[in-house]
């Protein structure tokens, strides 16, 4: 982000800060409808499909928030959000939520008085190159051309890591993800960098996918996940709460196809998630089977995360460092206790 539009930024959160407080849950339900923030072409994350309907891991999260609600995935307004008026959208109030492949960072955290409640996907930022340049790693790319989104966190990671491996590089910023990727599969530029996962998505948009080849380095930590305004606790424990209701789903074997069965279950973890003993959810404004609602319209992170970026999705993402907790992975399930 430029600091004028850091500055921008910043200022907008100074002037909406007190509405904020507000109940966002409140407004929510007098609303009648979620409204949520996403990116509108990001294969496996945020798009929108052939029918019309939106799909990916960050729209499940908003229909896991809908469904926890409502008792339905349906009432969510979708918003389509740039790289740089994403988190204007989220200080003014013009979406409820931002899930949209944001990185959590300090500045974000301190100085655009956002919150993000949990993390939902970590990532790291790649490169991507064309297969006949004949180059496996990113030292290879001295003095190469590299294209590269504005407004995001991406800009500046590029020139920190040439930077210090005193490599020069040019880089040729475009206004939004797509734009920047297809500068490389036009020839613009000699490479193309963001987020992982991200490389894989887009790749996934280029005519011939097989002629580009991603670099084995991550230069970068990006754990991403929703963004909401600061002054609202209700509202940031309900977003981190839905995802550690998935979480829990998964690690306790609760699932889309078993959650009806799984209310019988003599496990007390079982029975506190699904809302069968305590009032855990009425703690959070909800209703007490609020993450029976999300498992059963959703489904839990597991689930999610193979239908929409998975080893058998379109994208072939491993979990990697996104497996849970008690398998080695960074997602971990806190108790609902």
């Amino acid at each position: 982000m430029s600091k004028f539009r850091f500055a921008a930024a910043a200022a907008a959160f100074a002037i909406v800060s007190g509405a904020a407080s507000a109940a966002t849950l409140d407004a929510i339900r007098q609303r009648g409808v979620l409204i949520c923030g996403v990116h509108p072409s990001q294969p496996g994350f945020g798009q929108v499909d052939s029918t019309g309907r939106y799909k990916g891991l960050d729209i499940d999260l908003c229909r896991a928030m809908s469904a926890a609600i409502f008792d339905d995935v349906e009432k969510v307004r979708f918003i389509p959000t740039t790289a740089t008026g994403r988190f204007p959208a989220v200080q003014s109030g013009e979406v409820d939520v931002l899930a949209r492949n944001a990185t959590y960072t300090m500045s974000r955290d301190s100085a655009l008085g956002l919150n993000f409640p949990a993390i939902n996907f970590f990532d790291g930022q790649g490169f991507i190159v064309r297969r006949s340049m004949n180059i496996a790693s990113v030292n290879e790319l001295a003095g190469a051309s590299v294209c590269v989104a504005q407004g995001s966190t991406t800009e500046l990671n590029l020139a920190d890591y040439f930077r210090v491996h005193g490599m020069k590089y040019e880089g040729i910023a475009f206004g939004n993800l797509d734009e920047a990727s297809k500068g490389l599969e036009s020839g613009r530029c000699d490479a193309f960098t963001t987020d992982s996962s991200g490389l894989a998505a887009q790749r996934l948009t280029f005519a011939k996918p097989d002629d580009f080849v991603i670099l084995p380095e991550i230069i970068s930590k990006e754990p991403l996940g929703p963004a909401i305004r600061k002054g609202d606790e209700q509202w940031t424990t309900i977003v981190r709460w839905t995802h550690y209701a998935m979480l829990n789903a998964e690690e306790l074997g609760v699932t889309q196809a078993n959650v009806d069965a799984m209310l019988k279950s003599p496990n007390p973890e079982i029975r506190r998630l699904l809302g069968v003993e305590g009032n855990f959810g009425e703690a959070l404004g909800l209703t007490k089977d609020w993450a029976y609602r999300i498992v059963k319209r959703v489904g839990n992170y597991g689930e999610s995360f193979e239908r929409n970026i998975g080893p058998n999705s379109p994208l072939k993402i491993p979990r990697g460092i996104n497996a849970l907790g008690s398998k080695g992975g960074l997602q971990y399930a806190y108790p609902v206790r």
